[in-house]
């Protein structure tokens, strides 16, 4: 397949799969433009793989055992996309794709989290590794707190998702909200079931938004040290999505009936605000974001 109709196809999955995604990386110079598409292709692949067997074109099986055999997988457009990537970015490696194929397969048998511990894991394996697949395309020398500051932001999307989608998880027979912070809250399992919305669970819902917002502090931190391309759109990926949590408590906590959409005139007033900030001031200085 010619490159320029496979990184087309991968484009046309980010632009409708993830517009926040899309527009946050889309000033980004060719061909980090490129592989950043990619990488969201093939992680919407496994996603769908678990969320949406019925019309992903793969299984989860399918996706692991083609991955491994990637120079020699055929019949879809995403291994010679992959097989691009890793020519092109030789510092990328294959795991955290594999890690990330691991946390969505728990997806299929899961049902509920106990423990906080429980949910940071799920949200490194199935976000913080998409932070560990991008550096390398991102930064020029990722040191070992700029890889940690990666992870932390992927996570802290993760979260942001979870606070979100608690009504369409509820539907799939999921719960990522730990069983430890409802009953820290009493909150109760019979009160999700039947999607109350009561002071406990704003209070709970309150407390994973302030946990995400940390973990944006930390994954910010170090953006100083980017290439300006890379920081603008990074730093712009962080506030479309912790934008996220502010409409929440906007719908008043709502998120088994109402989802928290980060409108277009939003996201414009973020982007020029952040624009004009990096015009201004070399954005973002570290003093800005260090929370060491």
């Amino acid at each position: 397949m010619e490159r320029l109709e496979f990184m087309d196809l991968c484009k046309d999955v980010i632009a409708k799969g993830s517009v926040t995604f899309y527009k946050a990386f889309a000033s980004l110079p060719s061909p980090k433009r490129e592989a950043v598409h990619v990488i969201y292709a093939f992680c919407r692949f496994i996603d769908d793989s678990v969320d949406e067997p019925e019309t992903s074109p793969f299984t989860l099986d399918e996706l692991e055992q083609k991955f491994e055999h990637l120079e020699t997988a055929q019949g879809h457009f995403i291994w010679d996309a992959l097989r691009w990537l890793f020519r092109e970015f030789p510092q990328v490696s294959k795991d955290p794709f594999r890690r990330q194929m691991e946390g969505q397969r728990g997806d299929i048998h899961f049902t509920a989290y106990d423990t906080m511990d429980q949910l940071e894991e799920y949200c490194y394996k199935v976000a913080g590794t998409v932070g560990e697949m991008l550096l390398p395309v991102l930064h020029d020398a990722p040191e070992e707190r700029i890889a940690e500051s990666g992870v932390y932001l992927g996570k802290a999307m993760q979260i942001a998702n979870i606070v979100r989608d608690a009504g369409e998880d509820l539907a799939r027979g999921r719960r990522y909200i730990p069983a430890e912070l409802m009953a820290k809250h009493g909150y109760t399992e019979d009160d999700f079931l039947n999607k109350k919305i009561t002071p406990q669970w704003r209070n709970l819902i309150e407390e994973l938004s302030e946990l995400s917002r940390l973990w944006f502090r930390i994954g910010v931190r170090d953006l100083h040290t980017y290439p300006a391309a890379s920081r603008f759109s990074v730093a712009l990926a962080a506030k479309y999505y912790e934008a996220i949590l502010d409409k929440v408590k906007k719908n008043k906590y709502d998120s088994f009936n109402r989802r928290a959409v980060v409108t277009a005139k939003t996201k414009m007033g973020i982007f020029i605000s952040l624009r004009s900030a990096l015009d201004a001031s070399d954005y973002p200085a570290k003093e800005s974001w260090d929370v060491s």
